[in-house]
């Protein structure tokens, strides 16, 4: 095993306010993995909503109080690929004309990773686990899949577990319409891309569709609900967490 790391959690707005599970089940993840694990309490949204509305200045000064709050930890871990694209790909862009904050900004980039990229491909983790045998499909979120690159690892470690047997599906890096507040300014188009997956969803005739943004995860629930189906739409935190026998009982969406 590695090395103790002390990691801060950024543990994201929608986990905090809709999916808390998400959070305790990451927090068991990283201690699992050797972590000591701290969610600083003055840490905010990370400025997504204001920087895709073209706001600026909003987001420069949410990603100044971001970049503080997580100072001085070996490593940020985000439960969320959109937040996590927010801080790896933007936070250094918004500061291009401000030199000495780029330079934490692009510091704290580098430290800042994906909850399953980290746990795999930093921490190197490997699941023991109990579960029962399970058909799950695996949904790309964009800022995961085509943002930070991240494809495989999440499927690697679904494969990984005992039972578990994944089942792909058509376009299963198409966007759902959630996309940060793409579902609230364009409800048309956002619904008619959730059919669609939804649609893919279904055929593979999964129990579970398992993903790694929180937004995805209430956009593809509510459509799947609308429709009375069966599957169970679950974040990888969480499935993770049922596939391990000491982890504490969550509430997947269904």
């Amino acid at each position: 095993m590695a090395e103790l790391a002390r990691v801060g959690l950024l543990v994201t707005c929608l986990v905090d306010l809709f999916r808390p599970s998400v959070g305790f089940a990451a927090v068991k993840l990283l201690e699992d993995a050797g972590c000591t694990v701290e969610v600083p309490r003055q840490q905010t949204c990370c400025g997504q909503p204001a920087y895709n509305s073209g706001d600026k200045n909003d987001a420069k000064a949410i990603a100044r109080q971001v970049i503080a709050a997580f100072a001085g930890y070996d490593y940020v871990v985000v439960p969320s690929g959109s937040c996590a694209g927010m801080v790896r790909v933007h936070y250094p862009e918004l500061f291009a004309d401000e030199p000495a904050t780029r330079a934490q900004a692009e510091e704290l980039a580098a430290r800042t990773y994906e909850l399953v990229s980290f746990l795999v491909d930093v921490r190197g983790s490997k699941k023991a686990a109990a579960l029962c045998a399970q058909t799950v499909t695996y949904h790309d979120s964009c800022h995961l899949a085509h943002g930070l690159g991240i494809r495989e690892t999440p499927r690697a470690l679904l494969r990984s577990i005992p039972g578990v047997r994944l089942v792909e599906m058509s376009d299963s890096d198409l966007c759902c319409g959630s996309a940060g507040s793409y579902n609230l300014t364009e409800p048309a188009m956002a619904r008619e891309l959730v059919r669609r997956k939804a649609d893919n969803i279904e055929a593979t005739g999964a129990e579970y569709v398992v993903l790694g943004n929180p937004g995805c995860e209430l956009q593809i629930a509510a459509e799947l609900r609308r429709r009375g189906a069966r599957i169970r739409v679950i974040h990888l935190a969480d499935f993770l967490a049922l596939a391990t026998e000491s982890a504490p009982e969550v509430a997947p969406t269904d």
